[in-house]
């Protein structure tokens, strides 16, 4: 078929249970430009060479033409802007989350993970069928980053519909009039923002151990986030930390599902799993691709001019299967080591909340492992996620031998 018309039939719905092959067609066209004017890059190295290169931009208002289906009520968050911006308002969320400012930050989450994992499975007692995504998957990591965050456990619910609609307006869809959707998606977007901000003001002056009140309370050598800055900033955090993470646990156990000899592997050592979690971002990430990306000046990748202003499309979960980078790419290899994957994205705009998504997933699937007896799914392939964005079951419905 034709190439130009490779990003309609990949975010088409029909393949969201194995868009693989059309990634493969897409690494033999090299750069494909679609009839919409955007081009789509599947292969590794030139995936890599871009997320690295200044002349591109995250800012979508460099596109040639902007995308006006939305209005926009806030600001973008750092992850649609570019530098020095970017770089500013990403050193001041880093302060609060990670090294070198917060260096315990992630790694004191272990044992208040390890007993939310704990809670949830026991909710499984009694039951012979269960759904991962909802009873384990979805509610594992909004309940970390609320926590994170401060948020009080009575208030938990209601991020989950405002998440849901935020992804929903996400939705690159071809064909679909996205408007009413982005619509619902900017409106559960400003009601989070407006919460988490009235959260965080209620911090102020009055400190206590989570990410809002570092906010508003800890001024580094470059300033500090304002008001709105803290309600684009905390709301990527919630949405980002939960939506990556919940495909990323249930992929993992899909594919673990599908693979027993490599189950039964993680079973019998346990020390794998670190490993096993790197090879799943690599063989079912959780982001399959960045839509919105766009060069500052005419760029040539792959022998094709892309001009300035085009929409560009990085197809990162194509780039994690290109032979020419990973021996067997479509061979799932738990204990893989040469394992520099775009599960994370690359450059100054990788993931945010990596180091987090990583311990939940290696914590959560240790458990469903050591627990599940003998796990079978009910139904292959699952029901998946409308967003070809962010991929991953909608349901994952399986059968146990015992907890």
């Amino acid at each position: 078929m034709a190439a130009d018309t490779l990003f309609q039939r990949i975010t088409d719905y029909a393949h969201r249970a194995d868009p693989y092959p059309l990634y493969a067609e897409l690494r033999e066209n090299g750069v494909a430009r679609q009839d919409d004017g955007s081009y789509l890059v599947g292969t590794y190295h030139e995936i890599a060479a871009l997320l690295h290169d200044p002349r591109i931009s995250s800012d979508r208002r460099h596109r040639t033409a902007p995308d006006e289906t939305a209005e926009e009520q806030l600001p973008p968050s750092f992850i649609g802007l570019d530098d020095p911006e970017h770089h500013r308002l990403r050193g001041l969320a880093m302060r609060s989350f990670g090294p070198p400012h917060t260096p315990d930050r992630i790694d004191g989450m272990h044992e208040e993970i390890t007993r939310i994992v704990q809670d949830l499975i026991a909710g499984f007692q009694g039951k012979e069928r269960i759904d991962v995504v909802d009873e384990f998957a979805y509610p594992l990591p909004v309940t970390v980053i609320c926590r994170l965050l401060g948020v009080p456990t009575e208030d938990e619910p209601r991020f989950r519909l405002w998440s849901d609609a935020i992804v929903a307006g996400f939705d690159p869809t071809p064909g679909e009039d996205p408007v009413e959707r982005q619509r619902a998606g900017t409106e559960a977007r400003k009601a989070m923002a407006l919460y988490l901000g009235e959260l965080a003001e209620r911090r102020r002056g009055h400190p206590s151990d989570d990410m809002l009140s570092a906010f508003v309370n800890d001024a580094g050598p470059g300033g500090q986030l304002t008001p709105l800055e803290t309600m684009t900033t905390a709301v990527l955090l919630l949405i980002a930390g939960h939506e990556t993470t919940v495909n990323l646990i249930t992929n993992g156990m899909l594919t673990l599902l599908r693979h027993p000899e490599a189950l039964e592997r993680l079973r019998s050592e346990p020390a794998l799993m670190p490993l096993a979690v790197e090879e799943l971002l690599r063989f079912e990430p959780p982001v399959q691709m960045l839509p919105q990306r766009t060069p500052l000046a005419d760029v040539e990748v792959a022998g094709i001019t892309v001009p300035r202003g085009s929409p560009l499309i990085l197809m990162l979960a194509s780039g994690n299967r290109d032979p020419r980078r990973f021996s067997d790419p479509d061979l799932f290899d738990p204990a893989r080591e040469d394992n520099q994957h775009l599960g994370f994205g690359s450059g100054v705009h990788s993931c945010f909340g990596a180091p987090l998504a990583r311990l939940e997933t290696q914590i959560a699937l240790h458990a469903l492992l050591r627990h599940l007896d003998t796990p079978r799914l009910v139904e292959d392939p699952p029901e998946y996620r409308r967003s070809p964005v962010l991929r991953g079951p909608r349901h994952l419905f399986i059968e146990r031998g015992g907890v």
